[in-house]
């Protein structure tokens, strides 16, 4: 019963882990936490473009970090947080047309 319970406890917050331990982008620590939209695109855009890791486009990692995290919080995201990372989403796009 105890194995279970370990392994159980090691795997639910695997999503957590993800974001910490990226292979495809090296993030800025708690970046997601900021307030200010085009700073976290910014950041975003800035880690796409350096990364060498990555399997596609800039903008589609930024995109798709951007996203699982959001996917991820789900229900528990705060309405305010949400706002915040849907004006990211907007705010990348500009930054990469």
């Amino acid at each position: 019963m105890v194995a279970v319970k370990n392994k159980k406890q090691n795997s639910r917050y695997w999503s957590g882990q993800v974001t910490r331990e990226s292979n495809a982008l090296n993030l800025e620590p708690r970046i997601f936490t900021w307030d200010d939209p085009k700073k976290i695109a910014k950041s975003l855009k800035q880690s796409a473009e350096l990364s060498w890791r990555r399997k596609g486009t800039p903008y589609q990692s930024a995109m798709s970090m951007l996203n699982f995290y959001i996917n991820r919080a789900g229900k528990n995201l705060p309405q305010k947080r949400r706002r915040v990372l849907e004006q990211v989403k907007k705010e990348l796009k500009k930054l990469f047309n």
